[in-house]
């Protein structure tokens, strides 16, 4: 089955309906909470990196925490790292908090590797460095695309669990031409699904995530860095 059509079928059976009434954020938050995560739908938490730093083990593993995607640019990554590559999967993303910088592509891999790790009954924190602008827009747009939400809607629900979270205006433009191209790829994965009804999957038995290349979630390496890939749109 391709990427799309598990995708497609994991959001029908994975992920419940989420409260996206708007609400104030609540009054108790307070300046330090910028430092830490806060969970933004089951499963997936949203942070800065202060929230996976070297001394955050044991919040990380109370938290249940499996995955952590660590969203940083080039000339970060001397300061912004892994710190627990024997404990957690990571996906390194590349990506400068700019508004020229391409966020769809990341957005798609984040997506595909939150599935897999929820599928697998997994915990995910998404952080960048202070967690205001860039793990924000991908956790915007995989919850626009997972609970078929507009841009508005997800930027609501993402503020009011983390206040202080504003995607820059660049990305903030490619979230809102983003709803139609994933809208478009969904129903096309749909009425791929139906077309071929399961035949692949039951022919040579590539269903199973535990099966793809690289081990249980489908990754080459327990460390994966995007910098160097290009994901289809």
């Amino acid at each position: 089955m391709e990427e799309g059509s598990k995708s497609l079928a994991m959001s029908n059976t994975l992920y419940h309906d989420i409260n996206t009434a708007q609400v104030m954020p609540s009054e108790d938050w307070t300046y330090t909470m910028r430092r830490t995560m806060q969970e933004i739908v089951p499963g997936v938490f949203l942070g800065p990196y202060a929230s996976a730093g070297k001394k955050k083990f044991e919040d990380l593993k109370s938290a249940g925490i499996t995955h952590v995607v660590c969203v940083r640019q080039d000339i970060e990554k001397n300061f912004i790292r892994p710190n627990f590559e024997s404990e957690f999967c990571y996906l390194v993303v590349t990506l400068a908090d700019n508004f020229l910088e391409t966020i769809i592509p990341k957005a798609r891999e984040t997506k595909l590797f939150i599935d897999r790790c929820l599928g697998a009954g997994g915990k995910v924190l998404v952080h960048c460095n202070d967690g205001m602008s860039r793990a924000p827009s991908l956790v915007i747009a995989f919850l626009m695309e997972t609970y078929g939400m507009d841009f508005k809607t997800a930027l609501n629900h993402v503020q009011q669990r983390r206040f202080c979270v504003q995607p820059n205006d660049g990305f903030e433009q490619q979230l809102r031409e983003f709803e139609p191209i994933y809208r478009a790829r969904v129903e096309m994965c749909g009425k791929e699904g139906e077309r071929r009804g399961g035949k692949r999957g039951r022919e040579d038995g590539s269903d199973s995530e535990g099966e793809m290349e690289g081990g249980e979630f489908g990754f080459k390496c327990r460390v994966q860095d995007s910098k160097d890939e290009e994901m289809d749109l």
